[in-house]
């Protein structure tokens, strides 16, 4: 059935700084934009503006999920490896770009009902890749169709 019409929104969200690991944002995002509930349906587009932290999407109920993510990067991209050139910014920094290149900095998300479209267990998570990565920002933009079947 056809929308009201279109909507953009757009935003920068400024995360605070959180140690290395893998943090659930979703409540945080979802916070900062609360127009999303006017989207009966659409995309929503997150871009991390780092190089040296990401976002992916995963299971968000077990901590030990992000634990084991952090484990699991920390052995396949190890700090101090001697293959490792770019070590001016500290043990932490060139590990952490290759982590950020692994998982990507941007997530694209299906808008439904005025909200992303998430299975029963998945969130958005902050993955911070340095000990010392300061605040985070990301882009939000969304569009779609506003319309009754909005939430």
């Amino acid at each position: 059935m056809p929308g009201d019409g279109p909507i953009w929104i757009q935003r920068t969200i400024r995360l605070e700084p959180r140690p290395r690991g893998f943090h659930l944002v979703t409540a945080e995002v979802l916070e900062a934009l609360p127009e999303l509930r006017e989207v009966s349906v659409g995309i929503l587009q997150l871009l991390i503006q780092h190089t040296s932290a990401s976002l992916t999407l995963s299971e968000n109920a077990s901590p030990a999920v992000r634990r084991d993510f952090e484990s699991w990067f920390d052995q396949a991209v190890p700090e101090r490896a001697p293959y490792w050139t770019h070590t001016l910014e500290g043990d932490d920094d060139m590990p952490a770009h290759v982590k950020a290149a692994l998982l990507g900095p941007s997530l694209t998300l299906p808008l439904s009902g005025g909200r992303p479209a998430f299975g029963t267990w998945q969130g958005v998570y902050l993955c911070e890749h340095r000990d010392h990565g300061g605040p985070r920002s990301l882009v939000a933009t969304a569009w779609g169709e506003s319309g009754d079947s909005a939430a």
